[in-house]
């Protein structure tokens, strides 16, 4: 009695199997077709090559620093080289190098950092064939936070040099 219950248990078993095996129109999974696009956001299609647009969207205009450091890290450096590569590419652009802080310290260390900041940013610009007279830097210390934050991790967005494209060079950095 044993082995005819196990038997049927069985048999019960393949026969739900081979009807759902059945059942399946496909040999690959189906699943939802996401409502995202690989197509450009709106907006950004007419930007002139060349542009301060095109600077600031295809190459980038903001290097980061560690905490009380104007060493520049392989991201910083990363960003710095398409910033040389498209420099060289226009090269009627000047570039203003401004930089910030939100290091611990006084307001005269913070001036200090963000400058040495810029210039180590001005520095690698050069050494990568840029022309000095093209560029100009000046820190501005926590003069101009961007996060007002307690926590080290969002403070690192404070603590930038941004390049700045002008046409001419202007009285302040």
């Amino acid at each position: 009695m044993k082995i005819a219950y196990q038997l049927a248990r069985a048999a019960c078993m393949a026969g739900a199997l081979f009807f759902l095996t059945a059942c399946s129109t496909s040999n690959t999974l189906q699943t939802a077709t996401p409502d995202v696009t690989n197509a450009p956001a709106s907006g950004f299609a007419d930007i002139a090559p060349g542009s301060e647009e095109d600077f600031i969207l295809n190459v980038g205009r903001r290097t980061y620093f560690a905490e009380g450091s104007a060493t520049l890290d392989s991201t910083a450096r990363f960003t710095l080289d398409k910033q040389i590569e498209w420099l060289k590419k226009y090269p009627h652009w000047l570039v203003k190098l401004q930089g910030f802080s939100d290091d611990p310290g006084s307001d005269a260390a913070q001036v200090d950092i963000s400058a040495r900041r810029a210039e180590a940013v001005m520095n690698y610009l050069a050494a990568g064939g840029i022309d000095r007279n093209r560029m100009w830097a000046k820190g501005y210390g926590k003069e101009r936070i961007v996060r007002d934050c307690p926590q080290k991790a969002c403070k690192v967005a404070n603590r930038r040099v941004i390049s700045n494209l002008r046409e001419e060079k202007d009285g302040a950095a």
